[in-house]
Formats: structure tokens, sequence, C-alpha cells
């Protein structure tokens, strides 16, 4: 039997062999330039177990979330495909947990989801309507650690089981300005393996003192005029052209990176259930996408799997300063909108409202119609992405992304839910 798990390109529908061991970045994207290639995972519910079953996975179980899903994540399917026993992916991930505790004081547990009732009635909400996720007690102190374990975790199971696995002295990489930077650095040492990382020159002293601490290699680069898009990300594609593995929180380059993030969103589902309750809309941060992309996709699992009945309105949040997903989304709904009238006869009302235009997507519009024209956007990704014309500048640096890489799963799931992106 083959494993209930796959990855699937977005973008042309190559499908990866459970065999690979390096299933990073689909093969097409080298010589199909204006596809947005990117690995999907693609659960198959009825090889994982029962609807009892998966819902237990979410009412109980170790405070490590790697633990606790682990029957959810790609790498423990190919796994135990290949020969590894349950047993034996438990101690890896707990030798593992064991080495980033040791390098960063703290090891991966169960992060605080809870109603912020000050905040609440600062927006003249109801107490116990509005729920923060709360990851600055994470490993390396963001959500980012928890895309990194998940990549990690995939490494050490191929070393193990599969033929042809890259050798542990193969430099990883990674571009980033902050947080990324962290987390993979942490993991890295964990794993004793070597990381380059690729920063901007106004990269927070704190930071680039930090990852020095952790061994990492800092390669500082400066913005060229001519040169449209993020030039850390630049010296990183070259890198891993040259050899580097992709250790990154850019789903387009490694579309691996966004299970270890779908723990942050069982997790809520599970605290949600012991509460007993539902949620009805999600706002999440986005720089290059891979958080936003974590979340929806793991909240769709859920559902698929049986444990949640619908899906939330799932709405992004990017600043003036760099909102190339508001760009993107805004020229798929128009899209959708006028071949809904050329092929209904009925134009859609005057709509000045994102909000108004989300929900006559989401409540009035083909879904068929709707899944045509994502997959029309994906075969022509320039037309709706392309880096932000300016240098991205805001306070929250941690977002200042020239492109939102993983624009596609976010529009998507925005367009299923009625959800919008908002700039503020």
């Amino acid at each position: 039997m083959s494993p209930p798990s796959k990855l699937v390109c977005s973008g042309c529908g190559y499908e990866a062999a459970a065999t690979d061991p390096t299933p990073f970045r689909c093969p097409n994207a080298k010589s199909q330039l204006d596809v947005d290639h990117v690995l999907r995972r693609v659960l198959s519910p009825a090889g994982l177990g029962s609807v009892d079953e998966m819902r237990q996975i979410f009412d109980e179980g170790p405070a490590n979330p790697f633990l606790r899903y682990r029957r959810l994540l790609h790498s423990h399917a190919v796994g135990l495909d290949r020969g590894l026993d349950d047993l034996s992916f438990c101690v890896l991930v707990e030798g593992l947990d064991e080495a980033i505790e040791r390098v960063d004081g703290r090891g991966f547990l169960r992060t605080p989801f809870l109603a912020a009732d000050e905040l609440a009635t600062a927006l003249g909400l109801d107490e116990g309507l509005l729920w923060v996720k709360n990851e600055t007690g994470n490993v390396s102190g963001s959500h980012k650690a928890r895309h990194l374990m998940g990549l990690m975790l995939w490494l050490e199971m191929a070393q193990r089981v599969l033929p042809e696995a890259p050798d542990p002295s193969r430099q990883l990489a990674i571009a980033s300005c902050g947080n990324a930077a962290l987390a993979a650095a942490v993991v890295a040492r964990a794993a004793t393996r070597a990381l380059d990382v690729f920063v901007p020159p106004w990269a927070d002293a704190a930071v680039v003192e930090r990852l020095h601490a952790l061994q990492a290699h800092l390669v500082s680069c400066p913005r060229e005029d001519s040169t449209p898009g993020d030039p850390c990300f630049h010296r990183f594609r070259q890198a891993v052209e040259a050899g580097a593995l992709p250790f990154t929180c850019q789903g387009s380059e490694n579309g691996l990176v966004i299970e270890g993030g779908k723990t942050l969103a069982w997790e809520m589902i599970s605290d949600l259930r012991a509460a007993g309750r539902e949620i009805e809309h999600i706002f999440l941060q986005v720089g290059g996408g891979a958080l936003g992309s974590a979340c929806i996709e793991g909240f769709r699992d859920a559902r698929d799997l049986g444990v949640l009945e619908r899906l939330p309105a799932f709405h992004t949040v990017q600043t003036t300063g760099a909102a190339p997903l508001y760009r993107a989304w805004d020229a798929v709904v128009d899209k959708i909108l006028l071949r809904h009238q050329q092929e209904t006869g009925q134009g859609a009302p005057l709509l000045s409202r994102d909000a108004d235009r989300a929900r006559f997507v989401r409540d009035r519009v083909s879904p068929a119609l709707v899944r045509e024209e994502i997959r029309q956007a994906a075969a022509s990704r320039a037309d709706f992405m392309w880096p932000w014309e300016a240098e991205p500048c805001s306070i929250a640096t941690g977002i200042l992304d020239d492109e939102t890489y993983d624009w596609l799963a976010l529009v998507e799931g925005m367009l299923a839910t009625g959800g919008v992106p908002l700039v503020v």
C-alpha cells in the first residue's frame, strides 16, 4: 500500500515519489518558469484511521506537538511505509527535541491559545470572543521553529530509511531578516548541521550576535537597485543551485516546511474542542506566506479527517509598506467576477467593499469556476505575483517580504471561506 500522504505540485500536478529523499521543489519549476510550482501535502484520510481515531489525536496526547500529531505528518507516513516503526519515529522526535532544548533552553511544547479579554474590550467586543495564539515562548521565540523542526524531522527520517538521502554534512541555506534565521540556526545547531544565512545589511544586531553564537555562517546581502526582489532570496537561490539544501520558510522553495507549521493549527483546534468552542474568523499576519498557508491547510486537514465540520473565514494581514498579496487577490477576484458575468449573464452588483466581493464569490459563484480561475492563476504567476516595486518599509519587519511566496494557497483559502486580505 502507498502511504496515506503524498506531495503534489499545485501548479503542474507533478507527484513526488515516496522514495524521493529531497522532495522539496517541483523539478518542473526550472523549465516552466511562469507556473506557480509549490509541492503541497495531500492526505488520504481513509489511510490514517477512523474519524474517532483522528478525533482522539486532537483530544488527548503528549505536550510535544510533533509527538501528538505525528500520524498527520508526511515524514511519519513515509517513514512507516519504508520500514521505520512508530516507536523509532518517536525516539527520533525526542532525541532532536532534547538537542534543541540543550541549544535553546527549551524544547517544543503546546503554546497558549487563550481568550484575550482585555484586548477584546478595547475593541468593543464581548469577553471570550477574541483569542490569540502566542508563539513568543516557543523555540527561538517565534512560530518559525515549528516549520524548521518539521523539515529537520524529514531530513533525519530520510537519512535512516531512504536511499540516496543527502549527506548530513551538506550545507543548509536560508534567507531571512530575523525570526526564521534564528529558528533555522537553533534547529541546525541541534542537529549538528552547517547553515548559511543570507541576511539584509540592516538585520538587528542582537539577531546577528545570536546567529554567530549558534555558529551559523552569515552573508550580508545589500539591495541592488537594478535587480527587483529580495537580494537575500536571490543569494539563497544561488546557494541552492550550487548544492545547498533549502532549509527555509518559503513553501515555494521547500513544500515540506509547511507541515511543521500545521501543528499550530492543530493545537488551536484541540484547544477549541476542549473549550467547546468554534472559531468564525482567523487573522493571519503574512510576509512570505508560510504561516498562513500552514494554518489554512492545517484546518483543511482537520475538516477532511472529520474533526471539524466547517472552515472559518481566513483573513490575511500585510503592511502598506509591502502588500503584494492584496494585489494578487484583487486581480484574481476581478477575473472571477468578469467570467461569472460572461457565463451566467448576471453581473455582480457594484461591490465597493472587499468583504462584499469576497462573500459574493463564496456564496454566488460556481466553485468549479473559482477552481478553474485558480488553476489559470497558477499557470501564469507573473500576472498576479511579482516583487514589490519599492523597498519594503514598516515597523513590522517580520513581514517585510518583497513577494508573498505562498500566495496561491492564501488566495485559494480566502476565496473558499469568504476571507479578505487586509492592508494596515
